[in-house]
């Protein structure tokens, strides 16, 4: 469900030796796309799938579509990365699918909600600041370079948020709630970082500084 598990090799150079600027710092490059999750691949059963926004909504209401409502939401198509925190990146690649900030148009929150806790399934849950959320390359993805996700790479529903480390797009993604105060996710609650910027390597709980999350 999240990505901090398998580690690849690889010294960050292509093949003809040039080193990678675009790589955050830490990183290197990945041709492939491991696959990378906690836990088994759940089966979809689209009868049964349901998709939910909650909490603190602005109307104080649960808001809640089957798989071919979310589905048949207006779609988009961003190019980005993919920097897993296990130190692989994959640069370049096309997601398609739902951007966040369709969600937050069309069943927005309150005003004093500050973050979102992404919810999966098997109760998987990823943390984010509202504003990371609504970035406009935040994509709740079904498609990678036009192809369907295969069920290890998440299918049906991804959250891509290309300028945090992968983790905090869990795979499988199954709700969203909308939260007034920050509270930590799976991976948060078990050492890693809160906000999870790979730019600024931000890997592990030890090297927030204060106010980068709640208290463990």
């Amino acid at each position: 469900m999240g990505q901090p598990l398998e580690h690849e090799s690889g010294d960050g150079r292509d093949p003809a030796g040039a080193t990678q600027p675009e790589l955050p710092p830490g990183q290197r490059l990945q041709r492939g796309w491991p696959v990378t999750h906690y836990g088994p691949v759940p089966k979809f059963r689209p009868e049964r799938w349901e998709f939910r926004v909650f909490g603190a909504t602005a109307g104080g209401g649960k808001h809640c579509w089957t798989h071919e409502e979310f589905t048949a939401l207006p779609h988009a198509t961003v190019v980005a990365d993919l920097h897993c925190v296990t130190k692989f990146s994959m640069l370049g690649a096309e997601w398609g699918g739902i951007p966040a900030r369709t969600l937050l148009d069309i069943a927005p929150p309150a005003g004093d909600v500050t973050h979102v806790m992404v919810w999966a399934e098997y109760g998987f849950s990823s943390n984010l600041r509202l504003s990371d959320f609504a970035d406009e390359q935040a994509l709740f993805a079904t498609h990678k370079d036009g192809e369907l996700l295969t069920a290890e790479h998440g299918f049906p529903l991804r959250l891509i948020v290309p300028h945090l480390y992968a983790w905090k797009g869990p795979k499988w993604v199954r709700g969203v709630e909308y939260m007034t105060a920050d509270r930590r996710g799976f991976w948060e609650e078990r050492g890693y970082h809160n906000i999870g910027d790979p730019w600024q390597e931000q890997r592990y709980s030890y090297q927030e500084e204060p106010g980068d999350g709640p208290d463990l």
